[in-house]
């Protein structure tokens, strides 16, 4: 009965359906064509086959990935040398915490100071011999260049540590103000200003190193130069947060 019935329905199916094409995906089996009819044997059944999660998920990878080939990265930036001007921003902020936020007197304090002479700069303790005859009270002997004494003078009333010296020939007398909770205050002040300066030293070498990259665009992918851009983002935030850290470090040192 299913036969005679499918007899029935074979000249509607010959008027509607196109000639076969044979496509790789049909089995390899062949279906014989029924008798007494000129239309083409019926199409097997289709197999479809379900795509798995994990072939999905790696199908979503391969799409998503982005794959940096490392001569080329190195052909439009040194990241190595980004890194390297970046790290060198976090030394210059520890040496000016170390070197102008000290709550301890000592000779070593007025080392770091730079004097502006008709020669050039010099740091001050090779201009004057320093010594320290109090606590709250340090000496420079200005005996061997008396010539700049008001160079001297000058660039430590200009240094960030509020001195006010005084001069009794070629000695100059420097009063080391008391370690108060106002100094103490005035302290962490200089050391925020410290490192704001950093970060704006920061912003300038991703700012430089990313208008390099963009600058190499032509026969570079987009996603490769944004890849990269991301690469020196994620560097600069790094060495943020280390700026962050050092002064959370010093404004607890210098409070007490």
């Amino acid at each position: 009965m299913a036969l005679s019935h499918l007899n029935l329905l074979r000249p509607v199916l010959c008027r509607f359906l196109p000639s076969v094409v044979r496509s790789p995906l049909l089995t390899s089996s062949r279906v014989p064509s029924l008798p007494h009819t000129s239309c083409p044997a019926l199409l097997p059944n289709y197999v479809r086959h379900y795509a798995t999660k994990k072939s999905k998920a790696k199908a979503k990878g391969q799409t998503t990935k982005v794959n940096i080939n490392a001569a080329l990265v190195e052909d439009i930036i040194s990241l190595e040398e980004v890194k390297e001007d970046m790290a060198a921003v976090l030394t210059t902020l520890k040496e000016d915490f170390s070197r102008n936020l000290s709550i301890r007197t000592s000779p070593g304090a007025l080392d770091h100071i730079t004097v502006t002479t008709k020669d050039g700069k010099f740091p001050l303790n090779q201009l004057g011999q320093i010594s320290m005859k109090s606590p709250q009270l340090l000496v420079v002997n200005m005996t061997g260049f008396p010539e700049a004494m008001a160079a001297v003078t000058r660039a430590l009333q200009d240094s960030s540590m509020g001195l006010n010296p005084e001069v009794e020939g070629t000695i100059i007398r420097v009063p080391v103000p008391k370690v108060t909770r106002e100094h103490r205050e005035n302290l962490v002040k200089l050391a925020k200003q410290f490192s704001n300066k950093a970060k704006d030293s920061l912003r300038k070498v991703r700012t430089n190193a990313v208008t390099r990259v963009k600058k190499s665009k032509e026969g570079v992918s987009e996603d490769t130069i944004h890849l990269i851009e991301k690469q020196i983002q994620q560097m600069a935030d790094g060495y943020v947060a280390d700026i962050d850290k050092q002064l959370a470090t010093k404004t607890k040192e210098l409070l007490g």
